[in-house]
């Protein structure tokens, strides 16, 4: 099968420092893919080898099944591309930046219509330097999409960005997956990427610490119990049958999943403390697995 993104047993190295060892993972087109992980652990080395400007050390990327060093520029022409790095001549406004890159295209989308699609109609003729941080970042966005990209690389799109904002990208992300684009996304916000996400890779120190879909990263079912006031979870532990941890004061952890008995039984106990059931859930979320995760490859790193 050949994918949009397929990178293979990647190595990066500065000097003595691996940012990023034996990486491998795809993304298929129409589906997203989400890197997570926390600062310094490879996820924009990575990013920036596979969009060709850094080589690996060691391993292959490949883009459309292109070589990003070697086929540079074709490489560019059928990728869109979001970094954390870079920005726009602050004089410019939205309408002229987009104006002006739509000519390096042969068949670009129209400026006019990204600007709506994006909510920047109302700041289309503000100098750049005048523009919120999410009316920048909504701009940069519309310019990895002008020349209708098979692959969107997006390294943080919603930093800075209000709510209605991230609306908008969420929106589009499910439109370009829909159209059949490839999407690799980072993101240090776990909502949105288990709002977005079929795919989710995480790195620690340059390494994938694990990768699959949310269901399989979110495990086994458990009961997450979310109360008003602290309680025992030793003894609600005995009373289920299964082992309780506090995640926070209020927050346990029950390893078992639901049923009208345990929910009667937390319930009745909660009841006894003076304690009341805030919620339930039946699944750890991605942000409690990726924390998890990040701690338990922390204790094994050396």
């Amino acid at each position: 099968m050949s994918y949009a993104i397929d990178v293979t047993n990647l190595g990066v190295q500065f000097s003595a420092l691996r940012a990023v060892e034996d990486v491998s993972f795809h993304v298929a087109y129409g589906q997203v893919t989400t890197l997570l992980g926390p600062n310094g652990a490879g996820k924009t080395t990575l990013v920036e080898t596979l969009l060709g400007f850094r080589s690996p050390s060691a391993g292959s990327v490949r883009l459309h099944g292109l070589d990003p060093v070697r086929d540079h520029a074709e490489v560019v022409v059928r990728t869109g591309a979001l970094l954390q790095r870079g920005g726009v001549w602050f004089p410019m406004t939205p309408t002229q930046v987009l104006s002006l890159t739509a000519s390096y295209y042969d068949q670009p989308r129209d400026p006019k219509e990204l600007l709506a699609l994006l909510s920047l109609e109302s700041c289309a003729r503000t100098p750049w330097r005048r523009l919120s941080g999410g009316e920048q970042q909504r701009t940069l966005l519309a310019l990895a999409l002008l020349g209708r990209p098979r692959v969107l690389v997006l390294d943080e799109p919603t930093t800075g960005v209000d709510p209605e904002g991230r609306r908008v990208i969420r929106e589009l992300i499910r439109s370009e997956r829909e159209r059949g684009c490839a999407l690799l996304i980072t993101t240090h916000e776990l909502t949105e990427a288990e709002r977005t996400a079929d795919h989710v890779v995480i790195l620690n120190h340059g390494r994938v610490v694990v990768q699959g879909s949310l269901d399989q990263l979110t495990g086994e079912a458990v009961l997450i119990v979310e109360t008003s006031r602290s309680v025992d979870p030793a003894e609600l532990g005995r009373r289920l049958g299964c082992v309780v941890t506090a995640l926070e004061p209020t927050r346990l952890h029950c390893t078992t999943d639901s049923s009208p008995e345990r929910v009667a039984i937390v319930t009745a106990y909660l009841s006894e403390n003076g304690a009341a059931l805030i919620s339930l859930r039946t699944r750890a979320t991605l942000e409690e697995r990726y924390l998890e995760l990040i701690a338990e490859s922390a204790r094994v790193t050396p």
